[in-house]
């Protein structure tokens, strides 16, 4: 048995896709500045804007095929980020009031939207995305949304002051797009939480109960992913980026092993893991970085190969999976292309 390879979310938008992107803020990708040009933006597309969006789509999916990944997504290519570009399809977020706030532990500070009401669906928009980037590929292509910890985390709370209950209305809005998503017919569901890692207590407490609200009534027969990478860097080849406590992974991964998701990923191209924490995870896939995402070094097949030969002391074949550490946007086409087919030549030949 081969080992199946995916991405994770971001993919590098074509130069013709003229939208704000976090990755190529000067500032690095933990701002939300570039927020504030997305709908300018938008409307400089005119009415070519969803043709414009769907034949970049239509290329990060084509990319990942052509470098051998399994289960591709979107690339992401809609988004200025993947939080805010969802909140955007939200009630009580003011993108008009931004607040300054520290945010991933204190790791950085960023001018973040305002939540000044109740959270609640406006709209109703990822069936439509999905259906987009499906439409280029006979592959099931996974679609991204961020989670109720890492939405809170990444905007400035001025109404609830209760992050278990502003946690909750998030998962309720996160629910309706995941049952249509599902009812579509849609195969990979992935929610991002970051979080996890940041704040593993926090998880424990209530992130877990919102992640299960956030997934309720999921048919089995969609793959319910949740990605929890340690931090993204603000630029390439930067390694002093502090990232989450290399234990985090360990104290959520009972909490992991009990709940409903299927398959989660796990950041270790950066940072090894020490791999007996494969052992916790006795039903659940798990969806192994064996690329980084913010080096441009590439890593050679027999390098990657190599660990993923360990990774297969500690977890059965059939539950693991070959992946980036997180999102390609830092990394430019020729950059993740390169890594992208690397990491599938040495999970296909194992």
């Amino acid at each position: 048995m081969t080992i199946k390879t995916t991405c994770i979310g971001a993919y590098p938008k074509p130069e013709y896709v003229k939208l704000p992107d976090w990755f190529n803020h000067p500032d690095g990708p933990d701002t939300a500045d570039p927020t504030a040009l997305w709908e300018k933006a938008m409307a400089d597309l005119g009415p070519d804007a969803e043709a414009v969006i769907a034949r970049g789509v239509a290329e990060a999916i084509a990319d990942q095929i052509a470098c051998g990944i399994d289960i591709p997504t979107d690339g992401e290519i809609a988004r200025e980020n993947y939080i805010h570009y969802h909140c955007r399809h939200l009630r009580g977020f003011d993108f008009a009031h931004l607040t300054a706030k520290k945010v991933r532990g204190g790791t950085y500070q960023a001018r973040l939207p305002t939540i000044v009401g109740p959270v609640s669906i406006r709209d109703q928009f990822l069936v439509k995305d999905w259906r987009c980037a499906q439409e280029s590929s006979d592959r099931p292509v996974k679609i991204t949304m961020p989670g109720p910890m890492t939405i809170s985390d990444t905007n400035s709370d001025a109404f609830y002051n209760d992050p278990a209950k502003l946690g909750h209305d998030i998962a309720e809005a996160l629910n309706v797009e995941v049952l249509a998503l599902a009812e579509a017919g849609c195969q990979h569901i992935q929610i991002d939480e970051p979080l996890f890692a940041r704040d593993p207590q926090a998880a424990i407490k209530f992130g877990f109960d919102n992640l299960e609200h956030a997934f309720h009534r999921c048919p089995r027969r969609v793959q319910r992913t949740v990605h929890m990478c340690c931090g993204y860097p603000d630029k390439l080849d930067r390694n002093d980026y502090p990232k989450a406590d290399p234990d985090s992974y360990f104290q959520i991964a009972d909490a992991i092993e009990q709940s409903c998701i299927d398959a989660v990923s796990f950041e270790d191209a950066h940072r090894h893991n020490d791999l007996s924490l494969l052992e916790k995870l006795t039903t659940t896939k798990v969806i192994f970085g064996v690329v980084a995402i913010a080096s441009s070094q590439v890593e050679t097949v027999d390098e990657i190969r190599d660990r993923l030969s360990l990774a297969l002391n500690h977890i059965d074949a059939d539950r693991l999976i070959a992946a980036p550490d997180c999102g390609l946007g830092l990394l430019g086409r020729e950059l993740a292309m390169a890594k992208m087919r690397n990491l599938s030549a040495a999970a296909h030949s194992l």
